[in-house]
């Protein structure tokens, strides 16, 4: 990134480097501001469906001297609203300068070829485009387009497909009457016939249980755009070819044998959803810290609204330095600050003698019971990754309209998950006290963690 002065009042123990986003972008604006060229610009996130999610922001005047600051930023820009709403077509309207380097970057020999491949080819079937142009005011935005609201009524089935087990519930009325968990592997099968047999045994077992069916609702990881499976992890070991055949339409193959409406989403806008349901609000973004960083979103009205939410690649850090992704070859992005991994690259500075050979699951473990023994170096690494949090509620916050953030996911157990809430909570009072008192940072109690899931995807199907 370009150097611009950024001075953190809440710097992380373990990571004196970390330039959060929140700050680099609050400075390059307040310095925009200043200066009477400044230009209203506005970048448009188009799908397939003619939807468009819209933000407005400020860039420099296009002169050479600022010509670097103002790529910095809206390059950092676009790769966030890309991965968190989610498109194949960006519009920039006011600069056509910046839209003719971010065409040349989202390409398939630019710096950003893995975002071109991915959001253009595997998720929207579309090439990725970047052009300069107007943002019509009067295209539908994804809130317009965003699902209803839940409903609880009626006799349901909700299923949450996961890399070990598959969970399944019977729900008459929001109300479990039945609740199991098989164990599967899904990750490497690669005969379609695998999964499409253990979602049928599934809906199977918990139907017999109901005095009828209404409705079927489930939540797995990987992307789904109207109730199609774009990417997901639990389908790795199939070709292309068998995924595009069996696997796409899998739920359309399902509803027409169950002859009830069936409404699959993210696994992780189904925990928001469960949160929303457990809070009695709305407006809720849920984060996962696990393998990956997972998150979902609920509007304000309480509604779904389709985006991506993949905020595992979306910039969080702007320093020079920040350590990257090795799957995209990106830096800066939040899987590195918030899942196991980010645990695994904090333990060398912590002290502590954990090995890093040992898979990142397992050095998690060494970590928690490192916590749990009272040790100081581990507690460390959870105040760092609360510093990381803090700062990075504030960033979201521009993106998403929230008033509460779930925290779960693994490295969330044990004795750390209070400490990284009571740091990131620090850094709200302290760099964003507006904020302090509008965002609320909790994690799931008892009673969502056991149903809440099964019941929110039970709810997403209206009748």
């Amino acid at each position: 990134m370009k150097d611009l002065s950024v001075q953190s009042n809440c710097q992380p123990v373990l990571d004196a480097g970390f330039v959060p986003a929140a700050l680099w972008n609050r400075n390059f604006l307040d310095l925009a501001s200043s200066h009477s060229g400044a230009r209203t610009v506005v970048f448009g996130i188009y799908r397939p469906d003619g939807s468009c999610s819209r933000y407005s922001t400020r860039l420099l005047p296009d002169r050479t001297n600022f010509a670097e600051l103002n790529i910095c930023y809206s390059e950092r820009l676009v790769k966030f609203l890309l991965w968190a709403w989610g498109g194949h077509r960006i519009v920039i309207q006011g600069a056509p300068e910046i839209a003719a380097q971010l065409s040349a970057m989202y390409s398939a020999t630019g710096v950003r070829s893995f975002d071109f491949d991915f959001l253009g080819g595997t998720v929207f079937g579309e090439p990725l485009v970047v052009e300069s142009g107007t943002v019509k005011e009067s295209a539908p935005s994804e809130s317009d387009r965003a699902e209803m609201t839940y409903q609880v009524n009626g006799c349901r089935i909700g299923f949450d497909l996961g890399g070990s087990d598959r969970k399944c519930a019977a729900i008459i009325d929001g109300k479990v009457v039945h609740s199991e968990e098989i164990k599967w592997n899904p990750y490497f099968e690669s005969e379609p016939t695998y999964h499409l047999a253990g979602i049928r045994d599934s809906l199977e077992r918990a139907v017999a249980h109901l005095p009828r069916l209404d409705a079927i609702g489930g939540s797995a990881a990987g992307i789904y755009i109207n109730n199609e499976p774009r990417v997901g992890s639990l389908f790795r070991g199939l070709s292309a070819e068998d995924f595009d055949r069996h696997i796409r339409g899998l739920f359309r193959t399902l509803e027409s044998e169950w002859k009830v409406p069936i409404s699959v989403a993210n696994d992780g806008d189904v925990t928001a959803l469960a949160g929303a349901m457990s809070l009695g609000e709305n407006a809720v973004l849920g984060v996962s810290l696990g393998t990956s960083q997972a998150a979902g979103y609920v509007n304000s009205q309480g509604r779904i609204t389709g985006w991506l939410n993949e905020l595992a690649f979306a910039p969080v850090d702007y320093r020079r330095n920040a350590p990257t992704d090795e799957w995209s070859g990106d830096a800066g992005c939040g899987v590195q600050y918030f899942s196991q991994q980010a645990v695994a690259r904090l333990i060398p500075a912590s002290g502590l003698d954990i090995s890093g050979e040992l898979p990142f699951a397992e050095q998690l473990e060494s970590v928690q019971a490192e916590a749990a023994r009272g040790d100081e170096r581990a507690f460390d690494i959870y105040r760092t990754i609360g510093s990381y949090l803090g700062y990075t509620v504030a960033h979201y916050r521009e993106f998403y309209d929230f008033r509460h953030l779930l925290l779960l996911g693994r490295v969330t157990s044990g004795e750390g998950g209070e400490v990284v809430l009571e740091n990131a909570r620090e850094v709200l009072k302290v760099e964003f006290p507006e904020l302090a008192d509008q965002v609320s940072l909790s994690m799931p109690d008892e009673q969502m963690k056991r149903h809440g899931q099964a019941v929110a995807a039970a709810a997403l199907p209206i009748l």
